[in-house]
């Protein structure tokens, strides 16, 4: 066996190139591995901790950029947090309704998840008021998809473009219970109106297109609050003046991580990896329904559960892809994997189709737009969909200068992509893989054989 050649060089201008050059010959991907704790899981232990009373303990904390960004902004409004510096970290809260008003502005860095939940506890704070912005990309992703129903609960927040857009100036108010019919399915916008909910006097209601993923509501339920789900309607409510207390929080691996070691084991002949640990959480696991729709070789292995999550090893070996149709109910449930399962398209038979997705194009950048241009640079066939992809498989990658936008999800899914490409292939910008998984290339490095 032969294993790829991996480098990463920091530029002059403090950004990274990670350089991947694939053997001629006997390269595969194997071992066991752990990835980095569920990031939106992470996020809400952090949040839930700092409104609760008592102390919260949070075990297998993602130590990326954006939980990092969490803690600060909390640490700002008066709850004590433990340094991020090991994946055992303690929270002790302040009690529901009790932020102080920051001396400076709170500052989100990248995270779309930070910036939203945390407008919804603010909003409901009378008396206080807040300043919340973010890095570039940050400031150009739109608000107003939580923003609108919080005014309909009477927030008073304003903003760029028409409220759409950060910084966000907030001034907090008694807040009335609404019942809000989202005309998308997002977690980040129900878990907005849950968390405002919490501070509010009555009942608050929100009801999806499509099931998004749970993570708030099981977190919300361990720390205390009362909620009813009406899995018909696709329904959560929560009753407000809540009174939430500390916990024990176990974080399972990120399913969104896992996902691109599941697609570069099937990719790459010869493959076989176990990845241990994996949150499988049934509102998570798209990734394994598309991929299974693909022809990949996947098994759960020791299913459990750790602190109300589900919990399995991940089983992958390579096998040959093929091409299928992606849309409709199970989008929301992959919406993040969707950059890697288009790498996983190339080299599938036939052609693949990624319809209902146009959230895709405000994420952390337009992700239907930069993954197609990168990956035919490499020599794909993709073509840009409004709302998705259309890509053929089978074609021959070539090594390429590509570029991750500073988009941690396009930055990993293009490395992939490089290990089946001929050449050597340079990812630009690829530090934006810290985001979410800051050990990615020494993993990467650790797997190739």
């Amino acid at each position: 066996m032969s294993a790829a050649v991996i480098t990463l060089k920091t530029q002059e201008n403090g950004s990274d190139n990670l350089m991947i050059q694939r053997p001629t010959a006997g390269l595969s991907l194997q071992g066991r591995i752990l990835v980095p704790g569920d990031k939106s899981i992470s996020h809400r232990a952090l949040m839930l901790g700092a409104i609760a009373e008592g102390e919260t303990e949070i075990q297998g904390l993602l130590l990326g950029e954006d939980p990092r960004s969490t803690a600060h902004c909390f640490r700002a409004l008066g709850a004590e947090i433990s340094e991020l510096n090991t994946e055992l970290v303690r929270v002790k809260g302040i009690g529901l309704g009790n932020f102080q008003e920051p001396l400076d502005v709170l500052n989100a860095g990248n995270s779309g998840t930070t910036i939203r939940l945390m407008l919804g506890l603010l909003a409901s704070h009378p008396g206080r008021f807040f300043t919340v912005t973010g890095d570039d990309s940050l400031r150009s992703r739109p608000m107003s998809r939580v923003v609108k129903p919080l005014q309909q609960m009477a927030a008073e927040i304003w903003g760029r473009k028409d409220n759409n857009l950060a910084p966000l100036a907030i001034q907090g108010q008694a807040l009335k219970p609404i019942h809000y019919h989202s005309p998308i399915a997002s977690a980040q916008v129900k878990s907005c109106i849950l968390l405002a909910g919490l501070n509010t006097d009555g009942k608050t209601t929100v009801t999806e297109p499509a099931l998004s993923r749970d993570h708030s509501e099981r977190m919300l339920r361990a720390f205390g609050a009362e909620l009813s789900i009406d899995p018909e309607t696709n329904s959560v409510t929560v009753t407000g003046n809540a009174k939430l207390y500390g916990q024990k929080v176990v974080v399972p691996g990120d399913i969104s991580s896992a996902a691109f070691w599941l697609v570069a084991a099937s990719i790459v002949p010869g493959s076989e990896l176990v990845v241990e640990n994996v949150g499988v959480n049934p509102t998570r696991t798209g990734i394994l329904e598309a991929l299974s729709m693909m022809g990949a070789d996947i098994e759960m292995e020791n299913q459990r559960e750790v602190a109300g999550e589900p919990v399995a090893d991940l089983r992958v070996r390579s096998s040959q892809l093929k091409s299928c149709t992606i849309a409709g109910d199970i989008i929301p449930r992959l919406i993040d994997e969707i950059p890697i399962l288009a790498v996983a398209a190339t080299f599938a038979e036939g052609t693949t189709i990624i319809r209902d997705a146009a959230e895709l194009r405000v994420k952390e950048s337009d992700r239907i737009t930069v993954m197609a241009q990168q990956l035919n640079k490499m020599g794909g066939k993709i073509t840009e969909l409004p709302d998705g992809m259309e890509i053929t498989g089978g074609t021959a990658l070539v090594g390429a200068e590509v570029d991750s936008h500073t988009d941690h999800r396009i930055g990993m899914s293009l490395a992939i992509a490089a290990l089946n490409a001929s050449g050597t292939t340079t990812i630009h910008r690829a530090e934006a893989a810290a985001i979410s998984y800051p050990n990615f290339t020494s993993t990467l490095t650790e797997v190739c054989r």
